[in-house]
């Protein structure tokens, strides 16, 4: 499993486990994505968007992989954070995002009701294999 987040302490319990690569890396810095040409079985993202991210994280999905994405959509600035635009997904913006790569197997713009109102988009989605 590799693992990818701007400050890895929340997994410091993890580090030394043979199965894990820890990479830690800001995403939005303006460096090239730290897994480009590199594909993966499973691509899950949750609780996070960078807009100039969203293809890379596609292309990094393998042949008969999947990928599993679930991040905050416009009307959850109705019930609290996150409140800005940059970081809530436009209608179907998931689902655009794959169109043409992916075969989508599931997708949903709700609202949750638990732990709390949050209004959400996710998408499972996985890449034929040729």
């Amino acid at each position: 499993m590799t693992a990818v987040d701007r400050d890895t302490s929340g997994i410091a319990d993890l580090l030394d486990h043979p199965g894990l690569e820890a990479l830690e890396a800001d995403l939005e810095d303006g460096r090239p994505f730290p897994l480009l040409g590199r594909a993966f079985a499973g691509v899950v993202c949750t609780n996070y968007l960078h807009r100039p991210l969203l293809p890379a994280l596609v292309a990094a999905v393998a042949p008969g992989g999947a990928l599993i994405y679930e991040t905050f959509a416009q009307g959850q600035e109705r019930y609290g954070r996150p409140s800005r635009p940059d970081f809530l997904l436009a209608p179907d913006e998931l689902l655009h995002a794959v169109m043409g790569q992916l075969t989508v197997t599931a997708y949903e713009d709700v609202l949750v009701e638990r732990p709390g109102p949050t209004r959400v988009q996710h998408i499972a989605a996985v890449r034929p294999i040729s």
